[in-house]
C-alpha cells in the first residue's frame, strides 16, 4: 500500500448538509433553526450549562470535599522492578529516572514492596513500605531515606 492508494473506509465519511439550499432540499428556509428565537439568529444561542434562567445542575448540587494544596505525590517503583540494576549497586532517583522507572516529576519516590528482588542493592529514596524494606534487606540490600 502507498500513500496515493488510501481513501477512507467505505461508509466512514459522508457529505456535509448544505443548508439554506430551498424548501425542496429539506434543510431549506429557516436551515434547521426553526422560527424566531435567540437559536434562530446568527451569533444567537446560549453557553454549554445554560437552563433558560432556572438555576443550572452544577450550581443545584452541593459541593464536596476538600483539595489539599499541600498534598505530596510520589512515584511509586516497585521492588521487582529494581532487578534491572547490577548486584552492589547504589539506586539513586537519578539512576530511577535515567533507567525509565520514573517519568514524571513529583514531590519524591517511594518504594513498593510488590514482587522479588534477587539482588543486593543499596535504595536511597525518599519513602518505602514496610515490605519493600523488608525484602531489601532480605537480600542482603541497604535502605536509606532521603
Amino acid at each position: 500500500m502507498k500513500l496515493h492508494e488510501l481513501k477512507p473506509a467505505e461508509g466512514s465519511t459522508r457529505e456535509r448538509k448544505r443548508r439554506g439550499r430551498g424548501t425542496a432540499s429539506g434543510q431549506g428556509k429557516t436551515g434547521g433553526r426553526g422560527q424566531k428565537g435567540q437559536g434562530s439568529r446568527s451569533g444567537g444561542g446560549v453557553r454549554i450549562g445554560f437552563e433558560g434562567g432556572q438555576m443550572p445542575l452544577y450550581r443545584r448540587l452541593p459541593k464536596v470535599g476538600f483539595t489539599n494544596i499541600f498534598r505530596k505525590e510520589y512515584a511509586i517503583v516497585n521492588v521487582s522492578d529494581l532487578d534491572v540494576f547490577e548486584s552492589g549497586a547504589v539506586v539513586t532517583p537519578e539512576d530511577l529516572k535515567a533507567v525509565g522507572l520514573v517519568k514524571a516529576e513529583k514531590s519524591g519516590i517511594k518504594i513498593l514492596g510488590n514482587g522479588d528482588l534477587n539482588k543486593q542493592l543499596t535504595v536511597k529514596a525518599h519513602k518505602f513500605s514496610k515490605t519493600a524494606e523488608e525484602k531489601i534487606t532480605a537480600s542482603g540490600g541497604k535502605v536509606e531515606v532521603i
